[in-house]
């Protein structure tokens, strides 16, 4: 015994399947939405976190490296530079990136080259800040490795 669809059945199957997929997506966007506080570490940011974000915009650091897996790949991940550089020791941390940022370009052969932007020692220092605040965002264990 053969049973056909009819047009009913098709539009209700229709019009069913698309009302559950989209009570789906917006339930999952209400608890992406509710999880945002907690994970987004928005708490911290300070004027300093802002004007560092500012810097690393103006300078298109995003069109050589990736911060949380978003930019270029040309350059390492920044995320957890925090945790490679300083060791999470703040004060350690900023006095690399003074140092990191001061040494640009290196005349390392076969290395890329970072350019030298010229940032004054308040505007690493912002830099800086903004990276540590970002190191600590949650971001379900991204980058999957130290190294990014």
């Amino acid at each position: 015994m053969t049973e056909r669809i009819t047009k009913s059945m098709a539009k209700n199957i229709y019009y069913g399947g698309g009302t559950f997929a989209l009570l789906i997506f917006l339930a999952l966007t209400l608890d992406t939405v509710k999880q945002i506080p907690q994970r987004s570490n928005e708490v911290k940011m300070t004027e300093s976190v802002v004007m560092g974000k500012k810097i690393w915009e103006k300078n298109d650091c995003v069109g050589c490296h990736t911060l949380i897996g978003e930019g270029a790949y040309y350059a390492p991940e920044l995320m957890n530079v925090f945790q490679r550089r300083g060791g999470s020791d703040e004060s350690a941390f900023k006095a690399y990136m003074k140092g990191w940022m001061a040494s640009q370009p290196l005349a390392v052969p076969n290395r890329r080259k970072m350019p030298q932007f010229h940032l004054s020692d308040e505007e690493v220092d912002n830099l800086s800040d903004f990276l540590i605040w970002t190191s600590k965002v949650n971001a379900n264990d991204w980058p999957p490795t130290i190294e990014g």
